[in-house]
């Protein structure tokens, strides 16, 4: 009898009765290929789809009547293409598309009008649709480790964003519209063909407290001749001292472990702290056998060799 109880606890219909009654289903290393009608069925009960690590090859066009769903989740699995009507996901918060092999995004994203969170790292995009910029509401985006050449002009219509990764590419400028981003308190374009960035960038981007531009052609003098650079070294000096009481706080190593912290994705770093009166000079840089290509993260500067 317990074997009976066992097998029609996890039968389909019993599936979805949970499915429909939690809102949430996840089936994560499931060795999918396509999702299941059962979960398609779930209708408008469902707000969190989580397949990541499965071998999807696609997103059926039913996804799109799951009109309630505020979180999808499909990371690490083989899709190639978004169906158009994923614009009917007007609840959607969370857009999870990590580690597939997506080459182009729908126009019909930018509907997405309540997207939170879109990452989208490691696929091979050529390029980020222009309705990008009408996520207005967007919190986080992450395009890092694709086949971008540029982001959008239309990227400045993303007024909430705060975050925003595109490390990896093959972005040579960045959009001038950058500069509306007044919310952004994190960019970070690591390791890609960056010569120069918007001139206004630190003046008009008041929160901005970090910007890692590490293997970039940029030079350390063009930054620091910016407009609003000594407003920024002041807001990043401000974040890493909290940085460093609340290690304090929490352990009595908390110090060393604040400054490991701010130094450890780095081969070499100077020693500039967050009270030093003056940046390294040139000529301490040379001594120190680095080269100018630099980063400017947590409470150091660092110019790895």
């Amino acid at each position: 009898m317990g074997c009976c109880s066992s097998r029609s606890s996890d039968s389909p219909a019993a599936r979805a009765t949970r499915w429909r009654s939690t809102g949430i289903v996840a089936l994560r290393d499931a060795r999918l290929k396509e999702v299941p009608q059962e979960v398609l069925q779930v209708g408008n009960s469902l707000r969190t789809l989580d397949l990541t690590n499965n071998k999807l090859v696609e997103i059926p066009q039913e996804v799109g009547r799951l009109v309630n769903m505020q979180r999808l989740v499909l990371a690490g699995n083989m899709i190639e293409n978004i169906p158009a009507n994923i614009g009917y996901l007007r609840n959607l918060k969370i857009l999870t598309l990590d580690r597939n092999r997506i080459s182009i995004l729908p126009e019909e994203l930018g509907s997405l009008s309540n997207l939170q969170q879109l990452s989208i790292s490691q696929n091979s995009l050529l390029c980020l649709p222009k309705s990008v910029g009408d996520l207005r509401n967007m919190l986080l985006l992450n395009v890092s480790d694709n086949k971008l050449k540029e982001l959008p002009e239309s990227i400045g219509g993303c007024k909430s964003l705060e975050e925003l990764q595109a490390n990896g590419n093959s972005i040579e400028d960045v959009p001038s519209s950058i500069c509306n981003l007044v919310c952004l308190k994190s960019l970070s374009l690591n390791g890609n063909k960056i010569r120069q960035l918007p001139p206004n960038l630190l003046r008009d981007c008041t929160t901005l407290q970090n910007i890692s531009l590490h293997n970039n052609p940029v030079i350390m003098e063009q930054f620091q001749q910016m407009d609003g650079y000594n407003e920024f070294e002041a807001r990043r000096r401000k974040k890493f001292d909290k940085q460093i009481d609340s290690n304090v706080i929490m352990n009595s190593k908390g110090l060393d472990e604040g400054m490991l912290a701010a130094c450890k994705e780095v081969s070499l770093c100077l020693e500039y702290l967050p009270n030093s009166d003056s940046t390294p000079t040139m000529q301490e840089r040379n001594n120190s056998g680095v080269n100018r290509r630099w980063l400017v993260s947590g409470g150091a500067f660092a110019f790895p060799s």
